[in-house]
């Protein structure tokens, strides 16, 4: 067995120490409603650490995202009915990369990263029979990033997207994230000025968007 195999095996010993009678108190106590603030810090924190290139950083903050996995499995299993432990999670993930990488562990021939693109998401609402192109796209999340989710969804679907924009922003023929950050940051602010809530204004222009295209697959 290898040694990366038995660091996983004793992470998981660990974690059923912890949760078993006798364990720690506190570990015992958690659901996974009471863990999601947690798996959020970690998740920020590992992004911070990637934005700076921190290289020890991210080994704690991924072993800390793969505590919140463990964890969140060991409950899993103590389910009154269908329970579920970490060594499913990690087989149902694996045949789902194999599944949508037809290109890679079949014979599908690709010819750019698009076609992959493409390719995993008519796999997916095959198998997650969608009726809708915004099935499964969660309406509780911050608006920018459910924005850019939907857009992506429309996108990968072949849906029109908004594209009016500023003269001197459409004028661009090189924009970048610093452009494109500045130009939402000057947005933010006069809404903030004319005391307009920016969240609120961009998740209704959102599920507008959402109303206006045709979400059948």
């Amino acid at each position: 067995m290898s040694e990366d195999v038995k660091a996983l095996d004793h992470l998981r010993q660990v974690m059923d120490r912890l949760r078993s009678p006798g364990g720690c108190p506190w570990d015992g106590e958690q659901s996974h409603s009471s863990l999601l603030t947690y798996l959020l810090e970690e998740s920020y924190e590992f992004i911070d650490a990637v934005e700076r290139d921190d290289r020890d950083a991210m080994v704690e903050e991924l072993g800390d995202l793969l505590l919140q996995v463990f964890f969140h499995a060991r409950i899993g299993q103590e389910r009154s009915d269908r329970p579920f432990d970490v060594d499913e999670v990690a087989k149902q993930v694996a045949t789902k990369l194999i599944t949508r990488h037809p290109h890679v562990f079949g014979d599908l021939k690709v010819d750019s990263s698009s076609e992959v693109v493409a390719n995993w998401e008519r796999i997916k609402n095959e198998e997650k029979k969608r009726a809708d192109i915004f099935d499964g796209v969660p309406l509780g999340q911050p608006a920018l990033s459910l924005a850019a989710k939907v857009l992506l969804r429309a996108r990968k679907n072949g849906r029109e997207l908004p594209e009016k924009v500023s003269d001197e922003l459409a004028a661009s023929q090189a924009l970048d994230k610093d452009e494109l950050g500045d130009a939402l940051l000057r947005l933010i602010s006069l809404g903030v000025a004319r005391g307009l809530d920016p969240e609120d204004a961009l998740r209704s222009a959102t599920k507008r968007y959402m109303d206006s295209v045709d979400r059948r697959i």
